[in-house]
């Protein structure tokens, strides 16, 4: 019996949410890192106050920037997102982001899967609209009238950062006492949390679809990012199966909701879908014995490298980082 293997895409998505959490003292000890890398984003939601984390979340970092009027930082978080946003556009939901891994794995669970309709698409303007209020006009607002900074999404409803800072926090044995300081905003947010977790059981990548403010900035780049899904027109037959077989609320291959997962490409009958960084092909269908085989040797490089770079991370932040070391 063949050995069933993960796949690149989710093998990325394990080594991201490695890198991005590297300070494993954090877990061990119960505090998060806060040395100098801390100033750098991270390009998915990766929560700030995760013990491992060791950068910050764009989103938060973003939120804080617009509620700190004249603060220079704000304009190095705004010009990194959209370094980001033009280079990788939504392929950092669907390859780097630790919480959309989270989201998938959930909906691995047996149970009722709620396939996408009209209703569904409608519900994913819903980012947009938590972008707008709590990311942008709530922190500026807040801001302006209080003199500091309050982030309203990170505050309310993040369940990136209740699951990955709050709990992760809360569950270690050095902090228990921080447990009687708890109050009803946690409580609501908790709430939040195990509802969206719920969903995403039976919903695929709910959050992702219907809430992540960062997913609807990325978006926005989708369709002019470097790199991305490409669709060959000369190949395309119209027969509309790459729509029918994602679970994201798509309406053509590449537009704002496409995570660039490229599950649509084995399902492509003319393999006309891969994803590009401009001329270079950096996937193509696994039945396109040609393409796929020519990239071998580059990827064992690339993973070489990759390895090299986790394994000091890893030594860096856990016991060389003089911003840290007491």
């Amino acid at each position: 019996m063949d050995k069933v293997r993960p796949s690149t895409r989710r093998l990325i998505q394990l080594y991201s949410a490695l890198l991005y959490n590297a300070y494993v003292k954090g877990f061990i000890k119960g505090k998060i890192y806060q040395g100098k890398a801390k100033y750098v984003c991270v390009p998915g939601l990766n929560c700030y106050s995760c013990p491992g984390a060791v950068g910050s979340c764009p989103l938060g970092a973003l939120q804080n920037a617009l509620g700190s009027s004249g603060h220079r930082m704000g304009w190095y978080v705004i010009g990194i997102i959209l370094l980001f946003g033009i280079t990788l556009g939504r392929t950092i939901c669907g390859w780097l982001c630790p919480f959309g891994l989270i989201q998938e794995l959930l909906h691995k669970i047996p149970g009722v899967k709620l396939r996408k309709s009209r209703f569904t698409r409608a519900l994913s303007w819903l980012k947009y609209v938590i972008l707008v209020g709590l990311v942008v006009v709530f922190p500026i607002v807040y801001g302006l009238n209080k003199g500091y900074s309050v982030p309203g999404f990170c505050k309310y409803i993040c369940p990136a950062g209740t699951l990955e800072g709050a709990v992760a926090l809360l569950a270690n044995p050095n902090n228990t006492n921080l447990i009687s300081m708890l109050g009803a905003l946690f409580t609501s947010k908790l709430v939040i949390m195990i509802v969206i977790l719920t969903a995403c059981v039976f919903c695929y990548r709910s959050f992702c679809r219907f809430l992540c403010p960062l997913g609807a900035i990325y978006g926005i780049f989708n369709r002019f990012s470097i790199v991305g899904i490409r669709v060959d027109e000369n190949r395309c037959n119209g027969c509309g199966a790459c729509v029918h077989g994602c679970g994201m609320d798509i309406k053509h291959v590449g537009d704002h909701e496409c995570i660039n997962c490229g599950k649509c490409m084995e399902g492509c009958g003319q393999n006309a879908i891969s994803i590009k960084s401009g001329s270079i092909t950096l996937k193509a269908p696994s039945h396109t014995e040609p393409e796929r085989s020519s990239h071998k040797a580059y990827a064992r490089i690339a993973w070489g490298i990759a390895l090299v770079v986790l394994v000091i991370a890893l030594i860096w932040f856990n016991f060389l980082d003089p911003s840290v070391r007491i």
